[in-house]
């Protein structure tokens, strides 16, 4: 299936904006999840662009920035629709917990997801089918939730393909200074992006500083990232302001496989996001209550800091840094 620019495959009859509560669960279940869906119907027929937000429960940035735009969009101007779910994982949100506290799974990782199974298989399901699905586009707002910290950032699937093309101009067009070009992993699954590649539909996602707070400039930077998004796609008459990219990034950015503590304590940190570090450079340090060094760090490649902890409390386990690779904006 290949969908990128089949702009008129969802004709729009009734103009106009509405919300509805899709279900996750069977109607009578003991537990029941409902998934928030907001629709923007335009006056003219063009593309559907996927907007989803929350999919993990810590991560509040999407969540407030998607019914904002999509609330002050004059719909006789929008060519195409929007499909928008703010809340994506209902039992995590509630939570304010990355994972569900229900089956702790992490939705980000179980797509296309089981309509048969598990609460957070059942949500990736109904979203891969009745939001993914039927879009020509899908953006996934994430940001770095209470754990991490990360610098705002559209990460887009580096590749020669129709799908790469369309979604490297939109990471271009969406006007964050740092855009991350991620090559193809196989072992990449259980995304929406990774459900969209699939189904052959072109994609983008953010990542912002999080830590369980919408920072004013961010919800400025996704709102209009939304707005020049369905401009580049057509859904509206909008051109975005020059806007400098200093930052081109290359690699996988996946937060499973950061630099990970195998002890618990007090993480500090040495280094600065996005700062160019050398293989074997040392990054910081988890630290017992009397300040000794209990483990330290080290750049495991030549690259960029894209990811470092953010909370400084760890357990055995944790991610504490993520090095990446970069690219020159032409490559």
């Amino acid at each position: 299936m290949n969908k990128p620019l089949d702009y008129h495959a969802h004709p729009v009859s009734t103009p106009g904006r509405g919300y509805r509560s899709l279900p996750v669960t069977p109607a009578g279940s003991t537990l029941e999840v409902w998934l928030p869906v907001l629709v923007v119907n335009g006056a003219n027929p063009g593309p559907t662009l996927a907007l989803l937000a929350g999919v993990h429960g810590d991560e509040y940035e999407g969540i407030r920035a998607i019914p904002e735009v999509l609330n002050e969009l004059d719909v006789t101007k929008v060519s195409g629709r929007v499909l928008a779910v703010p809340i994506c994982n209902p039992p995590a949100f509630q939570a304010a917990t990355r994972c569900s506290p229900w089956d702790g799974l992490n939705l980000a990782r179980v797509f296309p997801g089981d309509p048969n199974g598990s609460i957070t298989e059942q949500i990736a399901a109904v979203l891969s089918d009745e939001i993914i699905g039927p879009a020509n586009f899908l953006l996934d707002i994430h940001s770095a939730g209470v754990a991490y910290s990360i610098e705002t950032m559209v990460g887009y699937p580096y590749e020669d393909t129709e799908l790469g093309r369309v979604a490297r101009g939109a990471a271009e067009a969406f006007g964050v200074g740092v855009v991350w070009a991620h090559p193809h992993d196989p072992s990449a699954t259980g995304r929406t992006v990774s459900e969209a590649s699939a189904r052959g539909i072109p994609w983008l996602y953010t990542e912002a500083p999080g830590s369980g707070r919408v920072r004013p400039s961010d919800l400025d930077a996704f709102k209009a990232g939304v707005l020049n998004t369905m401009g580049y796609l057509g859904l509206l008459e909008h051109s975005p302001g020059p806007s400098p990219i200093p930052h081109y990034l290359y690699g996988s950015g996946n937060l499973d496989r950061p630099l990970k503590t195998a002890v618990g304590g007090y993480f500090v940190s040495q280094v600065d996001l996005l700062e160019r570090v050398s293989a074997g450079q040392f990054l910081g340090a988890v630290l017992d209550p009397s300040g000794a060094v209990l483990q330290s760090f080290h750049a495991d490649r030549d690259g960029v800091v894209a990811m470092i902890r953010g909370l400084p409390r760890v357990q055995p386990g944790d991610g504490v840094f993520l090095v990446t690779g970069e690219m020159e904006p032409g490559a």
